[in-house]
C-alpha cells in the first residue's frame, strides 16, 4: 500500500492507493534493503538452451509491474516485469474483431509478438501507422499497468518521445463520474502537471496521445457530436460525447489514442470505431513468473522456496501466468510462511485461489458476516456497470464503519484519492464477490427456480447471451458451485448450501445459452472452474455434435467434422483445453501444431491445437500433466515442435503413468538427440501402452539408437512400429536393428515409408490414403523388392524405376494400377486412373530458359523434368519445388509451371501450392518445372529449402571431405553424386538445415578442430545440373575422433547447420583388386542392377554366405538364408535382407561374388554397358 504501517494506523487504518496496479507488489517498508538485494541478486538459473532461446523471443513483449512508491522514492527502474504482447492482424470488418478459438480448417496466423515500443508502428497487413491502438486481454492480465508504464516511460524520455509532445492519461472509471467537460478541462485532467498553454498544446494535434484505461468499464455509449457543429475547446459538453467526438475524429483527427478493454466487441460502446490496431496482452512469460517471485519476496530464500514449490505444481505455475493471479499466489504463500507452516497451497482454479486468499485474509466471524454486505454491493455494481462507490453506497448495504476500515486495511477495497470514493482492490475481486452474492441470496429451496431465473436473466441482460461465458462473474459462478468450493463457503459463512439445487443453476445457464452460442474458450474456462465430472462429460460429449457458427464469430467448428482446429495463445488456455479433453470421449487423437508444420494426416477423430506464441517448458509441463489422465486419447503428434530435455522428461512421466493409454506417438523433427533417447528407452522398457513411435528427422546418432535398442530388448516392450532415420547410422548399429527386428516378428523398424510432410494425403478421388502400420507391415512382407526412396510408392508397395539412358538421365516407371504414387527421392507424385508407363528425363534449365526473356524476371524454384505418359492416364502430377513457405513471406500466386513446347514457353498457374510441391490437375506433358515470379522490391531474397551434401574418398586413409550447400533439387543432387563418384567419393547422409536460407547469401564453414577448409566461404546459388557446383574442401588427415562441422551466416554468424562426423561414419577401405575393371569399383549398386540374373545364375550360395558371415550377415541372418531349400530361394532370402545395406555391405557382396563367380560378374558387367538396368538416383 502507499502508506507505511504506522501511518495506516494513525489514519484510522485507511490505505490510500493511487493506482490499482500497486496491489501487484509487496508492501515492502525497507526499500533500501530491497535495492541492495536487487543489485546483488544473481539472475535466476535457466533449465535449458531451449528456454534461453525462448527468453530472447518472448522479451519482445514489454510491460512492467512495480511498486509506484518504490519507483518514486528510490528510482527502482530495474523492478520491472515483462509481459508478452501479441499484435493481431487487422480484420477487414468490425464483425471479425473477436479472436476465433475453433476453426473448421487450418487457421491463418493471426498476428505476431511485438515489443512495447512497437505499439504504434505500421502493421504488417496495412503498412499504415496506427493512430488508434486497443490493448485487450483477460481480467487481471496487466492492461492498466501496461498503459501506465507507457505514460511513465514517455515522461522519462524512454518511449515515444520523438512522436508525442504531450501524453494524457485517463482512468475511464473516474472520468465517467464527470458529467460535463470541455476539451481544455479534459486535457487538464489528463496531465499530472500542466506543461503548456492549451492553445500551444492544440497547435500540433498530431503530437498528442490520449490514453483511456478501461474504455469498456463504464455504462456509456461514446457517440460523437454532429460533425457540422464546430465547438470551441473551452465549450463544455457531455463527457461521453466529447470522447466519442475524439475517437470519431470530429475533434483533433490527427491525434493518437491508446485504449484498454477486456473485450473486442466495442462497436456498441464506440459506434464510430474505425480500423484500430489490436494488441492482446497474454500475461507473464515463463522466466518472468520466476522473476516476479524475487521481486515480491524481500528475502531471497523465501522467494526461492516459494518458486520451487510453485514450479513443482504445474497448475499453480500456469495460474501464475496472469499477473493478478501471480500476486494472489505469492500473497497466500507468504502468509503460510508467516504462520510457520509448510507450504500447502493446492488451488487448481482461480475460484479456489480466491477462496483461499479470503479465508486467510478474513478470519474474524464478524468480518465474514460483513462480507455478505460487501458481496451485495459488488453485485449491485456489476448490474449497473459501476465500479466506484460513495460512502453512502457502502452504508446503504449495511456495512459498518469499522468494517469498512478493516476491509481497507486488509486490501479488499481501496479509496480513490481523486474522488474520495471507494472501489474494490481489483475489478476481478468485485466480480468474484458478485458471483458469491448470487449464491448467498435466497438459499431456500422453495424459491430456487425463481431465483435461478432471476440470476440468469440478470446475467444475460448484463453480458448478453453470446458473451456470457466470457464474463469473469459467470466463470466464478461455475467455480463457486463446485463441490469443493461450496464446502469452503459453508465453513466460511457457517451456513449450508444445497449442492443439488445449486447445480441446477449451472444447468439452467447452459440450457439458456448453449443452444444459441457455439462452444467458445469461455465455455471451456467455465467447465474447468467447475471441475464437475458429470457436467464436463455431458457438455464435452455434445461438443462433438452438430455445431454452427455464432453471429459474433467468437468460435466455430464445422458441421459433422472429423477434425477440430483450436487456436490457443497462453498456457492457461492450454491447461483448460487439455483438462476438458479428458472428458471428450470422441477425441482419440491430438495434434499440437505450434508452428503450423505439416503433421501426419491422423485418421481418428482428432483435435489440432495451434499456437502463434512461444511454447516453453512450463507449457509442456501442464500439457503432459493433463494428458496422463486422458484415457480416451490414443494418438499424439508433437512433430515440428522443438523439445528440451525437461519437456521430454515430462512426456516420459506421462507415458509411464498407469492411466495413460497413448498408443501412437509422433516426435518427428523435434530436435531430439541421444540424450533424449535415454528417457524414451525407459518408456519402452516399462509396460506402457505405446505401440508406435516415430522419431524421424532427429539427430539421434549411434549412441541414441543403441539406447533405444536396450529398451526394445526388454520383454515388457510393446512397441510394434519404430520409425527413425538410418542413413547416418554405423554398420554395427544397423546390424543391431536388423537383429532386433529378426528376433521380434511383431516389430517393424522403418525409415522409408512416406516422408513426413511431403506426400499429399489424398488420392485422385479426394479420399484419404491409408498408411497404417499394419498395411506397411503387410506390404513389406508381401513385396519381394522391399524398395528404396528411389522407387515409386503406391497402393501395392514400391515400384522400381528403370534406367533407359544413363547419359541422358532418362528413366522409366511402370505403374501397375490406378492410384497415387510418390517417389521420395525426386519428390514427383502421380495420380493415375489406370496402369500406365511413365518416362522421366532429368533436364537442365539452361537448355531452355536462356532462350526466353524470363531468366531475369523469374527465379528457378525446382527441378526441370521432361515427362511422357499416355494421354488421360495421369489426372494429377505434383511437381517438387524448394521455396520455403513456412514463414509465409512468399505469395503463392507468384508460382507458375513453365512448359517448354515447340512453339515456345507457356506459363500455367498450378491448381494449388503447398510446402515442397505444386499440383497440376489434368496435366499435359512437356519439359516442365516450377518458376517463381520475382518482385523488384524483394529481389532475390526468397527463402528456400536447402540441403548439405558431404562426400569423402572411399579408399584414402587421409580423409578429405567435400561439403556442398545447394537448393533441395534432386537433379542437382544426382549430378553432384555422379561427379563425385567418378573420383570414388561417396556421400555421408546428414540432416539438412532446418531453417530457410536465401539464394545469393554467403555462409561460413567451420570445424570443431583445426583443419584446412578451402574455401571457408560458400555462396548458396542455383547452378544448372550440368554446371560445376560450388563446394568447400575440408582436409582432415587421419580421423581418430569425432568432429563437428558447422555452417553460419556470414552477416550475423548465427549457427544454421551442424553435423557430427564420427570415425565409424567412414566405411573401412576395401582391398584393391588389380584385375577388377575400373567400372566394377565404381558400381556401388551392382547387386541391385543384376538382381534377377543373380537370383537365377548364382549356383554356389553357401561359399558366398561364408564370405559375408560376420562382416555383413549376423549369425541369425546367415542361418535363415541357409535354411532355404533351393539356391534361388536362398538368393531371394539374401536379397530380402539387403534392403537396409549400405554401400560398404554391397561392396562386400560384390567382392565375395567376384571371388566365387568371377565369370558371371565379368559377363554382367559387359552386358550392363548397353542394357536397361535398375539403378539408384
Amino acid at each position: 500500500m502507499g502508506k507505511s504501517q504506522s501511518k495506516q494506523k494513525s489514519d484510522k487504518k485507511i490505505a490510500w492507493c493511487k493506482d490499482e496496479e500497486d496491489i501487484y507488489t509487496n508492501p515492502i517498508t525497507d526499500h533500501y534493503d530491497l535495492l541492495k538485494w536487487m543489485n546483488r541478486r544473481p539472475k535466476p538459473r535457466r533449465d535449458s538452451l531451449l528456454e534461453t532461446f525462448q527468453e530472447v523471443h518472448m522479451k519482445q513483449g514489454g510491460l512492467t509491474l512495480y511498486s509506484t512508491q518504490s519507483l518514486k522514492r528510490k528510482n527502482l527502474s530495474q523492478n520491472f516485469t515483462n509481459l508478452l504482447l501479441f499484435q493481431k492482424l487487422c480484420p477487414r470488418g468490425s464483425e471479425n474483431l473477436v479472436r476465433k478459438s475453433w476453426h473448421s480448417c487450418v487457421p491463418e496466423e493471426e498476428g505476431h509478438v511485438i515489443e512495447i515500443q512497437d505499439l504504434f508502428n505500421p502493421s504488417l497487413d496495412t503498412q499504415k501507422e496506427a493512430q488508434l491502438v486497443i490493448i485487450e486481454g483477460a481480467a487481471g492480465i496487466g492492461k492498466s499497468t501496461l498503459v501506465r508504464q507507457v505514460r511513465r516511460a514517455w515522461k522519462e524520455g524512454q518511449l515515444y518521445r520523438d512522436r508525442f509532445q504531450h501524453v494524457f492519461f485517463f482512468s475511464c472509471r473516474e472520468l465517467a463520474q464527470c458529467k460535463q467537460l470541455s476539451l481544455a478541462e479534459l486535457i487538464e485532467q489528463g496531465q499530472e502537471v500542466p506543461t503548456a498553454p492549451i492553445s500551444q498544446i492544440l497547435s500540433h494535434p498530431e503530437k498528442l496521445l490520449f490514453i483511456l484505461d478501461g474504455i469498456d468499464e463504464p455504462a456509456w455509449v461514446l457517440e460523437e457530436q454532429n460533425p457540422e457543429l464546430s465547438l470551441h475547446w473551452s465549450q463544455t459538453q457531455p463527457v461521453n460525447t466529447l470522447l466519442g467526438s475524439l475517437l470519431g475524429k470530429s475533434i483533433l483527427p490527427e491525434a493518437s489514442f491508446l485504449l484498454t478493454a477486456r473485450t473486442t466487441t466495442l462497436q456498441k460502446i464506440i459506434p464510430s470505431l474505425g480500423q484500430p490496431c489490436w494488441v492482446e496482452v497474454l500475461g507473464f512469460a515463463q522466466y518472468e513468473r520466476e522473476n516476479y517471485f524475487y521481486k515480491y519476496f524481500a528475502n531471497v530464500r523465501d522467494a526461492t522456496t516459494a518458486f520451487i514449490f510453485v514450479k513443482s505444481n504445474p497448475v499453480l505455475l500456469t495460474l501464475c501466468e496472469v499477473p493478478w493471479m501471480c500476486w494472489l499466489v505469492c500473497n497466500c504463500l507468504k502468509r503460510e510462511m508467516l504462520q510457520g507452516s509448510d507450504l500447502s497451497l493446492t488451488s487448481k482454479t482461480t475460484t479456489a485461489l480466491y477462496l483461499k486468499y479470503l479465508s486467510m485474509k478474513i478470519q474474524d466471524q464478524y468480518m465474514r458476516i460483513q462480507l455478505r454486505a460487501l458481496c451485495s454491493l459488488a453485485a449491485q455494481g456489476i448490474c449497473r456497470r459501476k465500479t466506484l462507490f460513495s460512502e453512502s453506497d457502502l452504508c446503504n448495504q449495511g456495512l459498518a464503519e469499522d468494517a469498512i476500515a478493516n476491509f481497507l486495511e486488509i486490501g479488499v477495497i481501496q479509496m480513490q484519492p481523486s474522488s474520495l470514493s471507494y472501489s474494490f482492490a481489483h475489478l476481478c475481486l468485485q466480480e468474484f464477490f458478485a458471483a458469491m452474492s448470487y449464491i448467498l441470496k435466497n438459499r431456500k429451496k422453495r424459491h430456487g427456480d425463481m431465483e435461478d431465473d432471476r440470476i440468469v436473466g440478470t446475467l444475460v441482460e448484463q453480458y448478453g447471451r453470446y458473451n456470457l461465458f466470457e464474463a469473469p462473474t459467470v466463470r466464478f459462478l461455475f467455480g463457486l458451485l463446485s463441490k469443493e468450493a461450496l464446502k469452503e463457503m459453508e465453513k466460511f459463512f457457517h451456513c449450508n448450501f444445497s449442492r443439488k439445487a445449486k447445480l441446477k443453476l449451472l444447468w439452467h445457464i447452459l440450457a439458456t445459452t448453449q443452444p444459441h452460442q457455439p462452444p467458445s474458450m469461455g465455455l471451456l474456462h467455465c467447465l474447468y472452474e467447475s471441475q464437475e465430472k458429470e457436467l464436463l462429460t455431458h457438455v464435452m460429449h455434445d461438443l462433438q455434435g452438430t455445431i454452427v457458427p455464432g453471429t459474433n464469430d467468437i468460435a466455430h467448428t464445422v458441421v459433422q467434422t472429423n477434425v477440430k482446429h483450436l487456436v490457443i495463445q497462453t498456457d492457461m488456455e492450454l491447461m483448460v483445453v487439455t483438462f476438458c479433453i479428458q472428458f471428450c470421449c470422441h477425441v482419440r487423437s491430438l495434434q499440437v501444431n505450434m508452428e503450423r508444420q505439416k503433421g501426419y494426416a491422423l485418421m481418428a477423430p482428432r483435435m489440432v491445437l495451434y499456437r502463434w506464441t512461444p511454447i516453453t517448458d512450463a507449457s509442456w509441463k501442464i500439457l503432459f500433466s493433463n494428458l496422463k489422465f486422458a484415457r480416451n486419447l490414443e494418438e499424439l503428434d508433437l512433430s515440428g515442435n522443438p523439445m528440451s530435455f525437461c519437456a521430454v522428461l515430462n512426456l516420459y512421466k506421462t507415458l509411464v503413468h498407469p492411466e495413460c493409454q497413448l498408443k501412437i506417438l509422433w516426435l518427428v523433427e523435434c530436435g531430439l538427440t541421444s540424450t533424449h533417447c535415454s528417457l524414451l528407452a525407459e518408456v519402452l522398457s516399462v509396460h506402457s501402452s505405446l505401440t508406435e513411435l516415430d522419431l524421424q528427422l532427429n539427430d539421434l546418432g549411434n549412441r541414441g539408437v543403441r539406447r533405444l535398442c536396450e529398451g526394445l530388448r526388454n520383454p515388457a516392450c510393446n512397441l510394434s512400429v519404430l520409425r527413425l532415420d538410418q542413413a547416418s547410422l554405423s554398420d554395427q548399429v544397423i546390424t543391431e536393428l536388423r537383429t532386433l527386428e529378426a528376433k521380434n516378428a511383431n516389430l517393424l523398424i522403418s525409415s522409408t515409408w512416406k516422408p513426413h510432410g511431403i506426400v499429399p494425403t489424398t488420392n485422385m478421388d479426394k479420399e484419404e490414403v491409408d498408411d497404417s502400420p499394419a498395411l506397411l507391415k503387410q506390404q513389406r512382407q508381401q513385396s519381394e523388392p522391399l524398395g528404396t526412396e528411389d522407387d515409386f510408392w503406391g497402393p501395392t508397395g514400391p515400384v522400381a524405376t528403370e534406367v533407359v539412358d544413363r547419359e541422358r538421365n532418362v528413366y522409366r516407371v511402370q505403374l501397375p494400377m490406378a492410384g497415387s504414387y510418390h517417389c521420395p527421392s525426386t519428390g514427383l507424385h502421380f495420380v493415375v486412373t489406370r496402369a500406365v508407363t511413365i518416362e522421366i528425363e532429368f533436364c537442365a534449365w539452361s537448355q531452355y530458359l536462356n532462350k526466353t526473356p524470363l531468366q531475369h524476371s523469374h527465379m528457378l524454384a525446382g527441378p526441370l523434368f521432361d515427362i511422357k505418359a499416355e494421354q488421360g492416364a495421369v489426372t494429377a502430377v505434383y511437381l517438387p519445388h524448394f521455396v520455403s513457405l513456412q514463414e509465409e513471406t512468399v505469395d503463392i500466386s507468384l508460382f507458375h509451371v513453365a512448359h517448354f513446347q515447340e512453339h515456345g514457353m507457356v506459363l500455367e498457374t498450378p491448381a494449388r501450392v503447398e510446402e515442397h510441391y505444386a499440383a497440376l490437375e489434368s496435366p499435359s506433358f512437356s519439359p516442365m518445372g516450377i518458376l517463381l515470379r520475382l518482385i523488384p522490391a524483394v529481389g532475390q531474397f526468397i527463402p528456400i529449402n536447402s540441403i548439405t551434401l558431404i562426400y569423402y574418398h572411399l579408399y584414402l586413409e587421409n580423409v578429405t571431405f567435400h561439403l556442398y550447400l545447394v537448393p533441395n533439387d534432386c537433379t542437382i543432387r544426382k549430378a553432384i553424386d555422379d561427379e563425385e563418384m567418378k573420383f570414388q567419393f561417396v556421400r555421408i547422409n546428414k540432416p539438412p538445415p532446418v531453417d530457410a536460407l536465401y539464394v545469393g547469401s554467403r555462409y561460413i564453414v567451420s570445424c570443431s578442430k583445426k583443419v584446412k577448409i578451402i574455401p571457408v566461404e560458400l555462396e548458396l546459388c542455383y547452378r544448372s545440373p550440368g554446371e560445376s557446383q560450388l563446394f568447400s574442401e575440408i582436409y582432415i588427415g587421419r580421423m581418430d575422433s569425432e568432429i563437428m562441422l558447422e555452417i553460419r551466416d556470414k552477416r550475423h554468424m548465427n549457427l544454421l547447420w551442424e553435423a557430427l562426423l564420427q570415425p565409424e561414419d567412414l566405411r573401412p577401405a576395401l582391398p584393391r583388386i588389380s584385375s577388377a575393371p575400373r567400372d566394377a569399383l565404381s558400381l556401388i549398386h551392382f547387386m541391385d542392377e543384376h538382381r534377377e540374373q543373380l537370383v537365377v545364375r548364382v549356383t554356389s550360395v553357401d561359399p558366398l554366405l561364408d564370405k559375408l558371415y560376420g562382416v555383413v550377415l549376423s549369425e541369425e541372418e546367415y542361418e535363415a538364408v541357409r535354411a532355404e531349400t533351393t539356391n534361388q530361394d536362398k538368393m531371394r532370402k539374401l536379397f530380402s535382407l539387403s534392403y537396409s545395406w549400405n554401400q560398404f555391405c554391397k561392396d562386400r557382396f560384390y567382392l565375395a561374388l567376384k571371388e566365387t563367380h568371377p565369370h558371371l560378374v565379368m559377363e554382367l558387367l559387359e552386358k550392363s554397358r548397353g542394357e536397361v538396368v535398375s539403378v539408384r538416383f
